[in-house]
């Protein structure tokens, strides 16, 4: 039996459309597409996130994936690969196959309030992690990890590991992306109180690491003295750990942000100072939890706008640490 032994199955959704098809022939419906109450009938979550070759990524697709199949849903995973034009298609399809709900982090801030809409008006909520999009009364929830909070952790962190003094590089991700520059700002507002750190590079790596090590063997060649790398995620940190490497710079603070399996055995090995571990899965799976109790009751109890702390990991504590969770 589907989902606490209340949901339609695809032969009882069926035939109460065409009871409905014929009650509603001698009189007006008074529920339009766009109702508050979800997707009638419909068994389906619908997730779709960025590249899953992001361990990030894969990590909250996989925990929203388990927990909507322990709660009795059949699953749909796929990725977007920050393809605004394809994240609409995906979106297009949910609504085809009537999903029950859709679990988003999406490809762009201002370019996914249009399919968010969508959905939302063809009776589907929907519910963003990770990213916001810069719209609200669309999405029925928007899940994030706290980004200003987590980056003054790693602010700090990175001052104190280069005493207050020295040129470092600042590597950001999408400037689509609102994480992207509220992590940027978060970091700003902690280095910035310390006059004799300067920072001689900023440019973006679009969160790729093959981008990051590229872009740091360019400024490495501009400023072979740096002192520190501090990244707006670990996929960035671990291209700039790779690049002073070849360069044989073993002395330079790097600092990342996600916690990350790979940023996690970098710090125990030595070779980056640190990281921010956001939760992923936690995240994914608040959202997974909150569409189950709008898709029962019509509404989720809590407010649309969510943040959740992040926590500083360095080699002191990283064995505490697992996929994007502390054990």
């Amino acid at each position: 039996m589907s989902h606490r032994n209340r949901r339609l199955t695809a032969t009882g959704a069926a035939a109460l459309a065409g009871t409905l098809l014929m009650l509603t022939a001698c009189g007006d419906s008074d529920e339009g597409s766009g109702s508050d109450s979800g997707s009638s009938g419909s068994n389906l979550i619908t997730i779709i996130t960025p590249p899953s070759d992001n361990p990030f990524f894969k990590a909250e697709a996989d925990a929203a994936k388990k927990e909507a199949e322990k709660l009795g849903y059949d699953t749909s995973v796929a990725s977007h690969d920050d393809d605004p034009n394809k994240q609409s298609e995906l979106i297009d399809g949910a609504i085809a196959r009537d999903s029950a709900a859709i679990i988003l982090d999406n490809a762009g801030a201002d370019a996914s309030i249009g399919p968010v809409r969508k959905a939302t008006e063809a009776g589907i909520p929907v519910f963003l992690i990770d990213r916001e999009i810069n719209e609200t009364g669309i999405a029925k929830a928007q899940i994030v990890s706290n980004n200003a909070q987590g980056a003054q952790l790693a602010g700090q962190e990175f001052v104190g590991a280069m005493e207050g003094k020295g040129d470092y590089v600042e590597l950001t991700g999408k400037e689509s992306d609102t994480n992207a520059g509220v992590r940027s700002k978060g970091f700003a507002d902690v280095i910035s109180q310390y006059p004799d750190m300067k920072r001689v590079a900023r440019q973006t790596a679009n969160w790729d690491q093959q981008e990051a090590f590229s872009k740091m063997e360019t400024i490495l060649q501009r400023h072979p003295d740096i002192d520190g790398v501090i990244a707006g995620n670990d996929t960035m940190a671990l291209g700039a750990v790779a690049a002073l490497k070849a360069a044989k710079q073993s002395d330079v603070v790097v600092v990342g942000f996600d916690g990350s399996p790979d940023a996690i055995a970098q710090i125990k090995a030595g070779h980056m100072r640190a990281t921010v571990l956001q939760p992923a899965a936690l995240g994914a799976e608040q959202a997974v939890r909150q569409a189950d109790e709008f898709i029962e009751t019509g509404k989720t109890g809590q407010p649309e706008k969510q943040a959740i702390d992040c926590e500083l990991v360095t080699k002191e504590n990283a064995g505490e640490f697992g996929l994007f969770a502390r054990r």
